[in-house]
């Protein structure tokens, strides 16, 4: 680490940070694993969307746009941050508070990768999906990132793009928004604030240093971050269960909702009565359980159409569209003479 990243990392400078790999700093620019969960929940949102049928060029084409999409918003929200992240031990070691990428590169990469995104969505999924990716990008730069140093409603504003991935995966397939689709929104929206409320609890102290405003920061007893996480995780097993009845799944999705909700209220009261580290921990990783599971539930037990289910397969020329040649005249009028259909 250079002299200069040691300045850059303030009250941290002591961290011992080793050289990282191209590949390794990547991954963390782009937050590999919080775009995988974003994949996760866009992959859920276009099957549930596509009942009777999968096309899967479509599906492969609304996972790349949107990938790039959440890799170049990770990048530019570290861009922004850099100064703030550099004040707190678990983010010191990012490319750019450790000194180990520069500001201009890391805003290039994140400009080129977010427009790239943009640009393949509308270009091979559609308009909606495309608009909705913007606003998932506007919102988490320009509304969240900002709110965090000004208002502890940040959290519920930054579960707004949190929220649009699986909501992206529906229009994908579906080119239309409606109520089901937005079920999927509210799934995730309120997922994400006792998740949340149980990091904020634990990085309380590293938060106030950086100058975030959370509620936990504000609230040295915990009761109002507590309320929150329990408010919260009631609002989240009340909308897991609206996909039963709008017949989107059945009943033993219903039955995994209701118990995966018991056991996420369990710890959420847990933390409420104890406000520990521990007690914050379980909340946390239990949230983390949560979500892939109830996401498996959804699709596995959803019901089933009067059409059987079947999957287009991957289609080159549809996936390169811009990359097809037409075929030269001569040649088409050829084939069309000695064609069967032509009665030749």
């Amino acid at each position: 680490m250079t002299a200069q990243s040691s300045t850059q990392l303030g009250p941290l400078a002591s961290v011992a940070l080793e050289p990282a790999s191209l590949g390794s700093l990547l991954r963390e620019l782009f937050k590999a694993r919080l775009t995988l969960l974003v994949l996760l929940t866009t992959l859920m949102g276009f099957f549930l969307g596509s009942p009777s049928g999968i096309d899967l060029t479509l599906c492969l084409h609304a996972l790349v746009g949107t990938s790039l999409l959440a890799a170049g918003a990770s990048a530019l929200n570290q861009w922004i941050e850099r100064d703030h992240d550099a004040l707190m031990r678990r983010t010191a070691s990012r490319p750019l508070p450790s000194g180990q990428m520069s500001p201009l590169s890391v805003l290039a990469l994140g400009v080129g990768t977010s427009l790239i995104g943009l640009f393949w969505l509308l270009w091979a999924v559609n308009p909606l999906t495309a608009f909705l990716g913007a606003m998932t990008l506007s919102t988490y730069l320009f509304a969240y990132t900002p709110l965090k140093r000004i208002t502890v409603f940040n959290t519920l504003v930054g579960a707004i793009p949190g929220a649009l991935p699986p909501l992206m995966g529906w229009t994908a397939a579906t080119g239309t928004l409606s109520p089901k689709g937005w079920t999927l929104f509210a799934i995730l929206f309120f997922w994400q604030l006792p998740h949340f409320m149980a990091i904020s609890w634990l990085y309380r102290e590293e938060y106030a240093r950086a100058g975030f405003k959370m509620l936990s920061g504000i609230d040295p007893d915990g009761r109002r971050t507590a309320a929150s996480a329990i408010r919260n995780t009631l609002a989240l097993i009340v909308v897991s269960l609206i996909p039963f009845l709008q017949a989107v799944s059945g009943r033993i999705y219903l039955v995994a909702a209701l118990l995966l909700g018991g056991f996420f209220l369990f710890f959420a009261i847990r933390f409420a009565f104890k406000l520990s580290t521990v007690s914050a921990r379980h909340l946390f990783w239990f949230s983390i359980l949560y979500l892939p599971i109830i996401l498996t539930m959804l699709v596995v037990d959803r019901t089933k159409t009067s059409k059987p289910m079947s999957v287009a397969p991957i289609s080159l020329m549809r996936f390169f569209p811009r990359f097809h040649l037409p075929l030269p005249p001569s040649l088409v009028l050829n084939f069309a003479a000695t064609s069967p259909e032509s009665g030749s």
